[in-house]
C-alpha cells in the first residue's frame, strides 16, 4: 500500500511546549485563586484546585480549549463575577509565555525537509482557544511552517476541533489523497490517534522520548504505529507504518 502524504500534529509532534504550558498554567492557577480569595489558606487552595481541574477536564472533553472560557467558568463556580479585561490580558500574558518556551525538536527541520521530497506533508492543529489562525504559534515557526502544502486549523470558522472526523476528512480533500495513502502523526492519543483512526487513515502515536509526560492506557482495540522520535519516520519504512 502506497503512502502519499504525512499529516502532522503541532504541538508536542513537531515542538516541545511541554514547559511552558506548565509554567503558563501555574501562573494563571494562582492568579485567578489570588483574585478569588486574597486571604485563603491551603484548604481553600487545595478545593479551588479541585474545582479547577474537573472544570478544565469537562471544557476538554468538549473539545473546548479556551483558556479566557475555562477560567470565567470557574469564577461562575464560586458565584463571583470576572474581570473580562483582566481574563483578556492573562490570557495573552499565557500564550506569550508558552510561545517564549516552545521550542522545534532537535530533529524536527531535518526530518520534513527530508520527508517533503518523497511526500505530500500536512498539518492538522487545533486552536486551543486561540483566536483566529494568524495567531497560531504555528505561524511564529515560518521554518516549519514552509514545508506543508495543506494547513488546517481545527476549531475556528465552524470547523469542529480535533478528535472530530471533519478536520481530517476537510485536510485529505484538500491533499486530494484517499486516507489509506495518508499517515497522521500526533502525541495525544484521544484528539489524533482515534480522530485519524475514526476516518481510516494510519496513526501514528509519538511518545517523545524527550517529553516528560504520563501516557495514558491505549485502547487495546485501536490499530496504530508508536514512535519515540521523529527521526524514525525516516528509519522505519514509512510504506511499513500503513495498515
Amino acid at each position: 500500500m502506497m503512502i502519499k502524504a504525512i499529516i502532522f500534529d503541532f504541538g508536542q509532534t513537531l515542538v516541545d511546549s511541554a514547559d511552558g504550558f506548565r509554567a503558563a498554567e501555574k501562573i494563571a492557577k494562582e492568579k485567578v485563586f489570588l483574585s478569588l480569595f486574597p486571604d485563603a489558606d491551603d484548604d481553600k487552595w487545595q478545593i479551588f484546585l479541585m474545582e479547577y481541574r474537573q472544570i478544565r477536564k469537562s471544557f476538554h472533553a468538549k473539545s473546548n480549549f479556551s483558556r479566557f472560557a475555562i477560567w470565567q467558568a470557574v469564577y461562575d463556580r464560586f458565584n463571583c463575577k470576572a474581570d473580562s479585561n483582566k481574563l483578556t490580558q492573562l490570557e495573552t500574558d499565557y500564550w506569550e509565555l508558552v510561545q517564549s518556551k516552545t521550542t522545534p525538536f532537535p530533529e524536527t527541520i531535518s526530518v520534513l525537509e527530508k520527508l517533503s521530497k518523497q511526500f505530500k506533508l500536512g498539518i492538522i492543529t487545533n486552536t486551543q482557544g486561540q483566536k483566529t489562525s494568524r495567531n497560531h504559534r504555528l505561524s511564529l515557526f515560518p521554518g516549519i511552517e514552509k514545508f506543508f502544502e495543506t494547513i488546517v486549523i481545527a476549531g475556528e470558522s465552524g470547523l469542529p476541533a480535533k478528535p472530530d472526523p471533519k478536520p481530517f476528512l476537510l485536510c485529505l480533500e484538500k491533499m486530494n489523497i484517499k486516507a489509506f495513502q495518508a499517515i497522521y502523526v500526533g502525541d495525544d492519543f484521544q484528539k489524533d490517534i482515534l480522530g485519524a483512526s475514526s476516518v481510516r487513515m494510519n496513526p501514528v502515536w509519538i511518545k517523545h522520548s524527550l517529553v516528560k509526560r504520563s501516557w495514558p492506557d491505549p485502547d487495546p482495540n485501536a490499530l496504530f504505529r508508536v514512535i519515540t522520535d521523529l527521526n524514525q519516520l525516516l528509519e522505519n519504512s514509512v510504506n511499513r507504518l500503513g495498515r
